[in-house]
């Protein structure tokens, strides 16, 4: 069970995201529940892996429905086609109840995430955050 302070981290995490780290947060959200399914999946447990899965579907169809054709061409296209392939591994993958088209949409999956970890930014995007108790500064001098 998730703690209420796990919750308010990820709900933090969520809004000051950019939308490189919000594309990158679904893809650890599919992951993760593809991840629970499998678990379930070995230990028989029916409807909590069947709900994994269907957490992972409606995250790649959210991540096929964020593709712009237009700016992304080719590009999108051809991850509209892989999304396509993975919501397809995960129907088979439920209705079958075996674990090799989960293990392929993970492995797939893995590797988009791996692309886009490699384009994060250095520096994030939203520099508002309050400083660490640790990082130190001095006021600049003011006349009040």
């Amino acid at each position: 069970m998730r703690t209420k302070s796990y919750q308010s981290y990820f709900e933090d995490e969520l809004v000051d995201a950019d939308p490189i780290k919000l594309v990158q947060l679904l893809y650890r959200g599919a992951l993760d529940s593809i991840a629970s399914a499998r678990r379930y999946l070995r230990v028989g447990d029916i409807q909590a892996r069947s709900r994994a899965i269907s957490k992972a579907m409606a995250i790649v169809t959210e991540l096929a429905r964020s593709l712009n054709g237009e700016q992304g061409g080719e590009v999108s296209v051809n991850l509209a086609r892989l999304y396509g392939y993975v919501e397809k591994l995960l129907i088979q993958a439920n209705f079958e109840q075996r674990e090799p088209p989960l293990e392929e949409a993970e492995r797939l999956l893995s590797t988009l995430a791996e692309a886009w970890a490699s384009i994060a930014p250095a520096e994030p995007v939203s520099s508002a955050k309050p400083p660490l108790p640790s990082e130190r500064y001095e006021p600049v001098g003011a006349a009040y």
